[in-house]
């Protein structure tokens, strides 16, 4: 029997101004997580970098205030003070609390403008338990307050006086505590970015300072005169480049700008980073996909016409060019068309001729007029076409020999059970030994386990060609079923956690390092996804009457022990664990894997650039950045055992 069959207009709610966003926050910052959280900063600083690409603006201050508010300053023209002729209140208060208003949507305010979704100001607003704004123009500062998710206090006020030339906006919000999960900045997630804003900006000064640090009372400063060209270099410090001088190209054609900056070296990675309007387009899109259509086609011509490459060679491919290329592609446009809900990538049709015509008659200049430099990158790339055969038919061994150990229940794998990837796991453990008693100590049913022997090749001094003829790194690929190289595909993965599981020594950490090179360098999107731990196995046990104690820090070790009575600490005994090899399976399953009690690091890419920086100065063939990494951060390790 149907019930409640009324059903007319007093049924259907209606939320007006920012309630909606208050009501579903998702929907207009993404999410209300940590990521939610910074993302109300660029929504504030992409209109202050506005004023900057239109020209206005020459300074921006980021500040984390010690209630963990944030501040940010901009010497641009400052908000319109004057009455807006549609909402009949103040622009500024027009700007604050209703949805889409600002210079970027008409077309009048701005002609290039960024920012991920394009709420802006009042969905900050409306996510924040308070909002403050003041405007500096004409001599005077206006000021206006909202509270409660937007409320105005008061309506736009001049609360005093200032230089006659002085224009910018401040604005200072503390996040509402009860929508985000976290109300607490992370430092470096809003340096990164700062820094990267930086980068795309040429001549932009950037400040963060963090107010929480009482011993910080400058801040760090990021301002680049040479721009993306200076981005490449940063990314390749610690690598050899092939030539000295980073290209550096621009061009504009209707509105739209377009630069790329490039320097190869003579490592085997590829960095290419994109953006339109400061928007990393993680995709790529038309203006990456004309720079590479015209790298391969010039590069193949000059290879041909200098009879470095024969007629009876094949052509050289995109992926064989780009090996050892740190790439920077930005794109500034009037009206960009991006393709998905996270503007992954570009779809403007015509930034890819753009693209393509800029690049192609500066990259030709640079070969012809360099030809030592020119013939070692051909050479290079011609290296990496015949590495590239080489694995092809690697892979067509490995996945031969793959069918065989599938068969003879894969090899040194123990397998889980369970075929379902969402609820397995996989540990990889150094040693037999370790494996053996991983191998007791598991839930079988969820828990597969592969003991490696030995540390893998380090693939960051080799191609993959290399990689795919050790035994050890043939296993891992077979046990993920993701495949490597062209062929990979994460919807395969057959296991949603994989956890290093090492000794915490010297030697326990290399062999972390070198596994963690090899997921990022040649399994990116699993580490990304998230799919990537450490264990955590304890550091110490204290025994005292019937009570066993794990704890993985030596601070933790002495704050346990000040919870004690003085009469059982002096009786208590602590030992200092030793390797996974070292404990039985009931120890290794309840300290380091038995899903209730075990403690789990999830290893996470926040930032690809750094990421990238330190892998190529710890693993790579430089040994002068690698000794001035040691030097300079030796100081924070604890508990070193040499």
């Amino acid at each position: 029997m149907k019930e409640n069959t009324h059903y007319d207009a007093s049924d259907i709610q209606v939320l007006e101004g920012l309630e909606a966003v208050r009501k579903r926050p998702g929907m207009y910052i993404g999410t209300t997580d940590v990521k939610g959280l910074h993302h109300l900063v660029w929504e504030i600083v992409d209109n202050s970098i506005d004023e900057a690409l239109a020209g206005y603006c020459n300074n921006i201050e980021i500040i984390i205030n010690k209630d963990n508010s944030i501040t940010v300053k901009d010497d641009g023209r400052g908000i319109p003070v004057d009455i807006h002729p549609k909402t009949k209140i103040s622009t500024v208060e027009t700007v604050y609390t209703v949805l889409h208003a600002g210079g970027k949507f008409g077309g009048g305010g701005y002609k290039v403008s960024g920012g991920l979704h394009g709420v802006g100001a009042s969905v900050v607003n409306a996510l924040s338990s308070w909002l403050e704004v003041k405007v500096y123009k004409n001599g005077k500062i206006h000021f206006m307050r909202f509270e409660n998710g937007g409320h105005p206090v008061n309506h736009l006020e001049i609360i005093g006086d200032c230089e006659e030339n002085r224009t910018g906006t401040v604005v200072t919000f503390k996040p509402d505590p009860n929508i985000f999960d976290t109300d607490i900045y992370d430092y470096n997630i809003l340096m990164l970015r700062i820094r990267e804003l930086a980068f795309l900006n040429k001549g932009l000064r950037l400040t963060l300072r963090d107010d929480r640090d009482e011993e910080d009372t400058t801040g760090e400063t990021f301002i680049y005169e040479g721009g993306i060209s200076e981005y490449v270099k940063f990314i390749n410090q610690g690598k050899t480049p092939i030539h000295k001088d980073i290209i550096h190209l621009e061009g504009e054609e209707d509105g739209v700008f377009f630069e790329v900056a490039l320097q190869y070296n003579t490592g085997y990675k590829e960095n290419i980073y994109s953006f339109v309007n400061n928007i990393n387009t993680h995709d790529g899109g038309t203006h990456e996909d004309g720079v590479k259509r015209a790298l391969t086609r010039l590069i193949n011509n000059y290879a041909r016409k200098s009879n470095i490459l024969k007629e009876k060679d094949e052509s050289l491919t995109g992926e064989d060019v780009k090996e050892g290329l740190t790439m920077i592609v930005s794109c500034k446009h009037p009206n960009p068309q991006f393709e998905g809900q996270t503007k992954g990538r570009l779809g403007n049709s015509e930034v890819r001729k753009l693209a393509d015509n800029v690049f192609s008659s500066g990259f030709e200049k640079f070969l012809l007029e360099n030809p030592n430099e020119a013939k070692q990158i051909v050479e290079k790339s011609m290296l990496a076409c015949r590495a590239r055969n080489a694995a092809k038919k690697a892979r067509e061994i490995t996945r031969k020999s793959d069918l065989a150990t599938t068969n003879l229940g894969w090899g040194k794998l123990s397998d889980c059970k369970s075929k379902d990837p969402k609820v397995s796991e996989i540990f990889i453990v150094e040693g037999d030994s370790a494996g053996g008693s991983a191998k007791k100590g598991r839930d079988s049913m969820t828990q597969a386990i592969l003991p490696l022997r030995g540390k893998i090749l380090n693939v960051e001094k080799n191609r993959l060609d290399r990689a795919l003829g050790n035994e050890e790194i043939r296993s891992i690929i077979t046990a993920f079923g993701t495949g490597i190289g062209e062929e990979f595909n994460l919807g395969k993965l057959r296991y949603d956690k994989i956890i290093i599981m090492t000794d915490a020594d010297v030697d326990g950490s290399h062999i972390r390092v070198l596994l963690l090179t090899l997921f990022y360098r040649f399994f990116r999107p699993i580490v990304e996804a998230g799919h990537v731990y450490a264990a955590q196995p304890p550091l110490f046990k204290i025994m005292h009457g019937k009570t066993r104690k794990y704890v993985l820090t030596e601070e933790e070790k002495e704050e346990y022990l000040n919870t004690l009575p003085d009469n059982v600490r002096q009786r208590a005994e602590i030992t200092r664990m030793k390797g996974l090899g070292e404990m039985d399976a009931d120890e290794l399953n309840i300290t380091t894997m038995d899903i209730e009690k075990r403690i789990l690091r999830r290893i996470t890419v926040d930032d690809c650039v750094m990421a990238d920086q330190i892998f190529s100065t710890l693993m790579g063939e430089e040994v002068e950045p690698r000794r001035k990494f040691i030097e300079e951060n030796a100081k924070f390790v604890e508990n070193l055992d040499i």
